[in-house]
């Protein structure tokens, strides 16, 4: 059975990019951003086909949206519960007093059960997004987070079903 951050592209929260902000983006460059999203394995000849562009403007274009952070990276989309993680949660966590982001996110991302974290505003600090095998091992993820840093408090919300815009 494969860890489920093993699956995982993604990393901790980077600083917003700094310099002059990027120039806006057109109807092309929005077009081309949501075939990717709708298929990250389109090929730069099938998109010029469909918005009639050369294959050479359609990759320089998706180059430039890359470099820009337009476009952050690509990845699988998997079905968690066919790897052995059938059950998803997420956890509200409250912190002591004030908790710099940095240690709430070192915290929780150091939880390899955790998909994902999602510091907030408002009465908590954090929602984090957990994926376990079963009830048993969610409780035993719980305690982790519960006895890390300086968890204060935790909630957690089972999911019963999803829906995702890629």
């Amino acid at each position: 059975m494969s860890d489920p951050a093993a699956t995982s592209t993604t990393s901790p929260p980077t600083s917003p990019p700094t310099g002059p902000p990027a120039p806006p983006l057109d109807a092309t460059d929005l077009r081309l951003v949501e075939l990717l999203r709708q298929d990250g394995r389109r090929s730069y000849t099938e998109m010029a086909r469909t918005i009639g562009m050369s294959v050479a403007a359609v990759q320089r274009r998706v180059e430039r949206l890359q470099a820009e952070g337009v476009i952050l990276g690509y990845t699988a989309l998997v079905d968690h519960a066919r790897l052995g993680w059938a059950v998803e949660a997420f956890a509200e966590l409250r912190y002591t007093g004030r908790t710099p982001v940095e240690d709430i996110v070192r915290t929780a991302s150091g939880v390899p059960e955790v998909q994902a974290v999602h510091t907030i505003a408002g009465e908590l600090d954090a929602l984090v997004q957990i994926r376990a095998r079963d009830l048993s091992h969610l409780h035993t993820v719980i305690g982790r987070l519960r006895r890390a840093g300086a968890v204060t408090g935790t909630r957690t919300l089972m999911v019963l079903g999803s829906w995702t815009r890629t």
